[in-house]
């Protein structure tokens, strides 16, 4: 299976996700600064990467993981590739995961200021803090996503 974490920018949320998801991130305690930085794609994506899905990798299933970013087309950018999926009969082989739901304000304001506004002295320090704030909800929802990735392949 293909699963496919996507938020604003795919430079926070999604590659926290889907660094816990590989196990590059421990579930069992936050992250550092330092731990955070040294992640694929954690505040170094620019305008260009919009749009462009990255691969992470493979976890201990065999499941490929990838990270987007899709600006604010929220959930209607999942139902766009769910479609696609579909229409090429590969429905039952993504996934595809919306990340918004848990991203936080610090998330945003560091984010905006450290990608959009290409401040990341100031942003990032702020998108970091977010992000541990932010990281019993992300571990949640990854829990949540194998659960249901296990779920659907005993059908």
């Amino acid at each position: 299976m293909k699963i496919i974490y996507h938020c604003f920018g795919g430079s926070h949320s999604s590659v926290t996700a889907a660094a816990l998801h590989l196990g590059l991130l421990s579930k069992e305690r936050l992250p550092t600064a330092q731990e955070l930085m040294a992640l694929p794609y954690y505040d170094k994506t620019n305008d260009d990467d919009f749009g462009s899905i990255h691969y992470m990798g493979r976890d201990e299933k065999g499941n490929e993981i990838y990270i987007l970013g899709k600006k604010s087309l929220g959930n209607r950018f999942s139902h766009l590739l769910m479609g696609i999926a579909e229409m090429l009969g590969k429905e039952d082989q993504i996934m595809v995961v919306n990340v918004m739901e848990r991203v936080n304000m610090s998330m945003k304001l560091g984010g905006f200021t450290s990608r959009r506004v290409s401040m990341p002295v100031l942003g990032r320090p702020v998108v970091i803090q977010g992000t541990r704030q932010a990281f019993a909800s992300l571990v949640n929802m990854v829990e949540v996503i194998k659960i249901r990735i296990l779920d659907l392949k005993q059908r």
